[in-house]
Parts: structure tokens; sequence; C-alpha cells
């Protein structure tokens, strides 16, 4: 073999080799996609959130036969920058949550209206199907930096319920003046202070979906003759949200 033969071999050899490192070299230069999650970034804006939720459960203990369905929307606002230790860190945002549907299947039972001991009317339907309108004001929901697509969150919050009627439905046999007087009902007003946790999914930089479980307690806080509430209950919630 010739001088030249073994330069133009040697040469080609190099360009082959060249060629073939060259993707695995950009392969390893090429910058980590950037994370969708707003909270991946340390960087001074503060997202705002708009977004619609459905939400359904079932009562616990005692009221395990009620059931719940709402839709509505959510607003919020994180207030902090990125702040914390470890796996706490995160930041701080206020919301708030309006139910204009909100609907409770409860059972039905007899009950009478008594004016006196033993002085009673025949026994009327009380129970079933609840319709109102529900408005969460504080919602306090901890963010935390998650991962590339995944923020998690906990929260608290407390609300006011309004129904077309007193909610839940009170008295019942053995009929009595105690539970079936005039004195003896609920109120269409109730309470509901609550906790929870969930994340969002980041589907694009300004989109995610939202998954949540909150454990939801109904009181009227006496407002009513009687106060029957809803002692436990436990809801889950699907959501599309849009952040600025």
């Amino acid at each position: 073999m010739t001088k030249s033969i073994r330069r133009i071999a040697k040469t080609n050899v190099w360009a082959l080799a060249l060629a073939l490192s060259t993707p695995f070299t950009m392969a390893q230069a090429a910058p980590t996609a950037a994370p969708l999650t707003p909270f991946q970034a340390n960087s001074a804006h503060l997202p705002l959130e708009i977004g619609v939720l459905a939400q359904g459960g079932f009562g616990l203990t005692d009221r395990s036969s009620f059931k719940f369905l709402m839709a509505g929307v959510h607003a919020g606002k994180v207030l902090t920058p990125n702040i914390g230790p470890g796996p706490l860190h995160g930041n701080f945002e206020y919301a708030v949550e309006v139910f204009p549907f909100w609907q409770s299947y409860t059972p039905k039972f007899q009950r009478a209206m008594c004016t006196a001991p033993n002085v009673c009317s025949a026994p009327y339907t009380v129970g079933g199907t609840f319709t109102g309108a529900s408005i969460t004001p504080i919602i306090l929901r901890w963010n935390f930096t998650g991962s590339h697509r995944i923020t998690p969150w906990i929260q608290g919050g407390g609300g006011v319920l309004w129904t077309n009627h007193k909610y839940p439905a009170f008295g019942g046999p053995p009929f009595n003046q105690i539970n079936d007087g005039p004195n003896s009902d609920a109120s269409v007003w109730n309470f509901t202070p609550q906790a929870g946790l969930g994340a969002h999914y980041f589907i694009s930089p300004r989109r995610s979906v939202d998954f949540g479980l909150n454990a939801v307690h109904i009181s009227s806080a006496s407002l009513g003759d009687k106060n029957p509430g809803v002692n436990a209950s436990l809801q889950f919630s699907i959501g599309y949200t849009w952040w600025k």
C-alpha cells in the first residue's frame, strides 16, 4: 500500500469516527428540558390560577348513606416565593372556591309535626335530595416544589353552605315534641371547615389537570334549633386550571 493510499484510508477512518461520535456528543450536551410547573423555577413571578372543578364524595360513620356532588370554580394567588427546607420546600397560596351547583343525596324517612305530647300530625316524608350553593372564601394552601410535571399541595379552609331546605333533615319515629316539635329543625345555613391534599399535573407551563381529596365537616353552629350536621365526609375533586 502506497503512502497516499494509507493517508486516504487514515483520513476516512477519522472522518467516520467523527461522524459516529457527533450525535452522542450532541445528546450529551443537550440541555435538560425546562420544567412545566411554575414552582420549579425560583423566579420572582408569583403565579395566579383560575380553574374549574367537579367534586363528589360520601359521608362517614353515621352519615355513610349521604352522597355529595358539586361543580364550580377555583381561583388562587401564590403569595410567596419558594421557601422552606428540603422536602417542605414550596410556596404559600391563598385561594377561593365557589360551587353554584351543590347537591346532597340523603335517605328519606318519615317525620311528624308534634305540637304537644301525643298530639302529632300524620307522618310525612323528609330527606332526599338537597340543592344549594357553597362558597369557601378562605383556603390556605401550601404548594410543594414538586417535580418536572407534578406539584403536590396540602390545604385547610372554611366556607359557608346554603341549601333550599333545612339540612340535614331531622326527626323521625318514635315521634315526640323534642324531635318533631315546631322548634326541632336544622338550618338552611351551614359552615364547612375542611382540610385536604392533592396535586397539579402540568400538561403545559400554563395548564394543569388537578386532583384533590378533602375531608369536610358540615355544621350549622347551632343556627337552627337542632344541629345534626355531617361530622365527616370525604370528597374527591378533579379540575382544570389556567395559570398566569
